[in-house]
């Protein structure tokens, strides 16, 4: 089952409300002692259902969860989708200048900080999860990918496990490197990242980008399953197709 519940993050967007999709296995209609791990999502819109995602294709999250039989929650907010570059701001923990539209201000540290101190404690109270750090994962692509890396390094005391795929790394690769060099994580921590084969291609730098996040992280301890994707690009039809390879990680000796 899902539940969409309407939120509002007031540092960010004041009283605006924008859409949190939680995601609840059906055993838990019948079985009132089940607890669940839990993976918090960036770009919620795009997670579950086709009709809500940018550009008309979810990640199908909802069908690969139930026929999987995967014992998980799912919450997933939704971003800005202001035309100014919100959710570049919204989703990068550090100030940057983007080639195409100028400085971008980072408000990841805010987006974060709700996601911990609001979100988080709201899922727990609501739902049947595992709240301890052991069971708490998050996940996003492109600067949703960005942001796990971020949240998993500086906020490693909530998450324990994430998932990146495709991050937006290559605009500001030193702050990146200088981020999880700065970071302090704990021995058990897990990263899957992943990165296209076609997005290789068509980025000459970013397979030396990706090599030089794939070793700072390992450098400071983090058990990291890395992958090039064949043939993979930079959409949620391709990020859909990992998702066994995510959940595999995620799981991994739990």
């Amino acid at each position: 089952m899902i539940y969409i519940k309407k939120v509002t993050i007031p540092h960010l967007t004041g009283n605006a409300k924008r859409r949190a999709y939680i995601y609840v296995p059906d055993e838990a209609k019948t079985n009132f002692d089940i607890r669940y791990p839990v993976l918090y999502m960036f770009d919620g819109h795009n997670v579950f259902f086709d009709s809500h995602a940018t550009y008309g294709k979810s990640w199908g999250m909802l069908e690969f969860l139930q026929q999987a039989d995967i014992p998980l929650i799912v919450a997933a907010v939704e971003c800005n989708h202001g035309h100014n570059n919100e959710r570049l701001s919204e989703y990068s923990p550090f100030d940057f200048d983007y080639h195409e539209v100028g400085k971008i201000k980072g408000n990841g540290k805010k987006t974060m900080d709700w996601f911990c101190k609001v979100f988080k404690p709201f899922v727990d109270r609501s739902f049947p999860t595992l709240p301890d750090r052991e069971y708490t994962f998050i996940s996003g692509s492109s600067m949703g990918g960005l942001m796990t890396i971020y949240a998993l390094c500086h906020y490693n005391h909530i998450f324990s496990r994430g998932a990146a795929l495709s991050p937006a790394i290559s605009f500001s690769i030193k702050k990146v490197e200088q981020m999880i060099k700065a970071a302090d994580i704990a021995p058990d921590s897990v990263l899957y990242m992943d990165y296209g084969q076609e997005e290789f291609s068509s980025h000459p730098q970013a397979m030396g980008h990706y090599n030089r996040v794939a070793n700072a992280l390992m450098k400071k301890g983090v058990l990291l399953n890395s992958r090039v994707v064949p043939g993979g690009n930079h959409s949620e039809a391709s990020w859909e197709k990992q998702l066994p390879f995510i959940m595999e990680t995620l799981f991994y000796g739990l």
